[in-house]
């Protein structure tokens, strides 16, 4: 998904940004203090991750290069890996239980796999388009690119309702890879560096998360490879962040700025 973007709209990305802070000076604002680079496969077009049992589990994008993948975070080896269909643009994935739950970007189709053996389980429909997904304990949550974020039944997979994303009464948009941290719902902002956290109650951000500099220039070449992955180990607390076509995946940790 989102595959190309401009200098121009980067651009004005940061001075969205810029008013957003100056609109809501109460939010908190956070850096970063990268704990440990990881190796990534620099050919993984990265759409969802989700760290489980030491392994992050990876779903790729682009049409005829997709697929889900079980990573060895230390090395970055790919130790299990299913390809998608070509007419499937592998999204994002949450793990609910011993089952995985992947979204595609704009064909209505979801799959669930078997966690251990990655056997299809299940495919189903949702209206409009799918990026990202993540879950807590009662619901799964799935958001579009909107400023909304949907709330699935983490069995039927059927929508119970929806939050709207809010700062400072101002829609957030373009949401992107989600992940469940400690109570909040961490997004990506697509095309930036930047991360939202967000009340999975009122929708309100409670914190904004800038990652400029994650990665160095050398490295990105201005289009395809922007931020988009979160995984978060809850046993360990422990952050890892990457990117589409990042050759890392950085474990961080919040550096409070006000």
């Amino acid at each position: 998904m989102k595959i190309l973007i401009s200098v121009a709209v980067l651009l004005l990305g940061g001075l969205v940004f810029a008013q957003t802070l100056k609109r809501s000076p109460r939010i908190p604002f956070y850096g970063y203090r990268v704990v440990h680079a990881y190796p990534h496969d620099r050919n993984a077009f990265t759409e969802g991750l989700e760290f489980r049992d030491g392994f992050l589990y990876e779903s790729t994008g682009l049409n005829g290069r997709s697929s889900l993948r079980k990573v060895k975070l230390e090395t970055g080896e790919v130790v299990q890996k299913i390809a998608l269909a070509s007419q499937y643009f592998g999204e994002g994935i949450t793990i609910v239980d011993d089952r995985i739950i992947q979204l595609t970007y704009q064909t209505e189709v979801g799959f669930v796999f078997g966690l251990k053996d990655f056997r299809q389980l299940q495919r189903f429909s949702y209206e409009g388009e799918g990026w990202s997904l993540t879950h807590n304990a009662s619901s799964i949550f799935m958001d579009d690119g909107t400023d909304e974020i949907r709330v699935w039944d983490p069995k039927s997979l059927a929508e119970k309702r929806r939050i709207r994303v809010r700062d400072a009464g101002k829609p957030v948009e373009n949401l992107n890879e989600l992940e469940w941290v400690e109570g909040e719902l961490f997004a990506n902002i697509w095309q930036t560096d930047r991360i939202a956290r967000i009340s999975p109650v009122t929708g309100a951000v409670t914190g904004w998360i800038d990652l400029s500099g994650l990665l160095g220039p050398m490295y990105r070449n201005g289009t395809e490879d922007v931020l988009n992955g979160i995984a978060y180990d809850a046993v360990h607390k422990r952050l890892f962040v990457t990117g589409k076509l990042w050759p890392n995946v950085f474990e961080i940790q919040l550096v409070p700025r006000r």
